[in-house]
């Protein structure tokens, strides 16, 4: 996979986790470079999930988090409607287009990262409380960075998958197609991976 990390200043912790964090979101959006509302819309694997429902889900994962961050009232959460928006994040209603999720999860990133960026440090902690997905307990802002890296990540991998079965496009012609960096002079390396 091509490296599409930014480097950190050294010694940027907090720096190096938003790249990372960065990266596995453009992966995400990556996926959906060129597709119609159609193709976004379709569930072309063994999966229900659409690509369009990926991008929403981890768009409402990131909002759930920012909450997090914003909350200190430690009020009990709505577990009831916070699972009933967990389970219509994975599928668009007919009025969300793929621009207007691409433009909500830009939001919520944006949001996360200025948030994450006010913080004194990402060892700071939060209390998170106990619901049927999660035990709760008390959370480093450096856990909760990992989490959403490992989150999106995942979901890049299904991004991956679906985005393939479209149309055969992996992740490298994708990273080469939308300019995110230039394909490399293969022949002075002695290979094409992507043949």
């Amino acid at each position: 996979m091509p490296v599409v990390v930014k480097p950190e200043a050294p010694g940027d912790e907090r720096g190096a986790l938003l790249a990372y964090l960065d990266a596995q979101r453009g992966g995400i959006r990556r996926a959906l470079h060129g597709l119609t509302e159609e193709q976004a819309r379709s569930t072309p694997s063994a999966s229900a999930l659409s690509l369009a429902g990926v991008l929403k889900h981890v768009a409402y994962g990131e909002r759930g988090w920012l909450r997090r961050l914003k909350a200190d009232d430690g009020a009990q959460p709505d577990i009831a409607a916070q699972a009933a928006e967990w389970q219509q994040s994975f599928t668009p209603r007919e009025d969300e287009s793929v621009e207007s999720l691409l433009a909500f999860y830009e939001q919520a990133a944006r949001e996360i990262d200025d948030a994450v960026r006010a913080l004194d440090s990402v060892d700071e902690t939060f209390d998170s409380p106990k619901v049927p997905w999660d035990e709760g307990g008390t959370r480093s802002w450096r856990w909760a960075l990992l989490h959403l890296i490992e989150e999106t990540a995942r979901h890049a991998g299904h991004a991956d998958v679906i985005r393939e079965s479209i149309d055969g496009k992996g992740a490298f012609d994708l990273v080469f197609e939308t300019g995110t960096m230039p394909e490399p002079d293969w022949a002075a390396f002695g290979a094409d991976p992507l043949k």
